[in-house]
């Protein structure tokens, strides 16, 4: 069904008001590059004759072109394209170097434009093992309020299991240590603010979904993971390296479930006595759909109101805040309430974490 007047013109202000959001949070996240790519990318919808792929993106038909990541699968589509050697003319912008940003991405569509289109096609995969760091100092909370120091942990949204892996890092949180000393990776973001509590704890179970996951040991897969990786950010692409020969090794516990029906099973599973039942999630929450969303809410509050002191609940979210422009760390848990309470803010990739919640 074709839109009318008003609602293309709607339809194309969401959609420059998410690539000017994009450019603004790839800035505060420290990556200069991939908010010059969202910007050029979001100079050419002007173009009276855009070609497909600009068209697409302009007459976005989601009701939340931030929400449906717009702008970052357009900038992965293209960092696919500088990656493979494909589109050479692009390496100025990737060396950050002084270049005709426009001029150099609208030629690049042109000439790549049925390369380019299927990035449209679904959300970006964005796995990211820094951001683990923020699941474990939730741990080390929840550890300190009384709840079992033993995690079953659940994780929806886990795209290429990266962080169903977070048994075999280590991790050095403002000085506590965390994980194995002979680690597949290690981890010391830049810590602000008090240390987390220093407490004991074990990972009975890692146990994920994704609704399209990632094959770690298919190179194809993997460059697909790659090209999500802002360029900036070089340590995330040892990060992968490193989690790919973990994979190869043992892969991770990684269902092809959506996320609603993933949680409702997992909940309807018995839980050891002495064991925190623990469901996690990163950057996911705004691709899972409203009504999955709900169920999601509603198999947790009802299983929360089943949780027992020996048998808890608790839930650990990292997500982005699209108006303060960074991350912000949330848990809740049961028996305790449920109330939601604000950990840390952080870094997108984990880079820095400003803890809130005091030692």
């Amino acid at each position: 069904m074709a839109m009318d007047g008003k609602s293309v013109i709607g339809s194309t202000r969401s959609v420059r008001e998410a690539y000017a959001n994009q450019a603004a949070y790839c800035r505060a996240m420290d990556s200069p590059i991939t908010a010059r790519v969202v910007a050029a990318i979001a100079a050419l919808l002007d173009d009276p004759a855009p070609g497909a792929f600009i068209a697409r993106i302009r007459d976005w038909p989601g009701s939340s072109p931030l929400g449906d990541a717009v702008p970052l699968r357009s900038a992965g589509g293209l960092h696919a394209l500088h990656l493979s050697g494909e589109a050479p003319e692009l390496a100025p912008i990737y060396a950050d170097q002084p270049a005709d940003d426009a001029a150099i991405i609208a030629a690049v569509v042109r000439s790549h434009e049925a390369a380019l289109l299927p990035w449209l096609d679904g959300p970006p995969q964005t796995n990211e093992a820094g951001r683990s760091s923020g699941f474990i100092a939730a741990m080390l909370w929840l550890a300190a309020q009384g709840l079992p120091s033993r995690f079953e942990c659940l994780e929806i949204g886990s795209s290429a299991g990266i962080n169903l892996m977070i048994d075999r890092y280590h991790y050095d949180l403002g000085g506590v240590q965390v994980g194995l000393q002979d680690a597949a990776m290690r981890f010391a973001p830049e810590w602000r603010g008090t240390a987390p509590p220093a407490r004991e704890i074990a990972i009975a179970s890692l146990r994920g979904c994704d609704v399209a996951p990632v094959d770690l040991t298919d190179p194809r897969q993997a460059l697909r993971l790659k090209a999500y990786i802002w360029p900036e950010h070089t340590v995330r692409f040892d990060r992968l390296e490193a989690a790919i020969a973990a994979a190869s090794v043992k892969a991770p516990d990684l269902a092809r479930m959506n996320a609603a029906d993933f949680v409702e099973q997992a909940l309807a599973q018995p839980q050891a006595e002495g064991t925190t039942r623990l469901l996690m999630h990163s950057i996911v929450w705004q691709y899972v759909p409203k009504d999955q969303q709900a169920r999601v809410k509603a198999a947790m509050e009802e299983a929360g109101a089943r949780a027992t002191p020996e048998r808890p609940l608790a839930w650990v979210a990292l997500e982005a805040n699209r108006t303060l422009l960074k991350h912000g760390l949330t848990v809740r848990y049961w028996p305790g309430g449920g109330e939601e309470k604000l950990l840390a803010a952080a870094h997108a990739h984990g880079a820095w974490v400003e803890w809130l919640a005091g030692s």
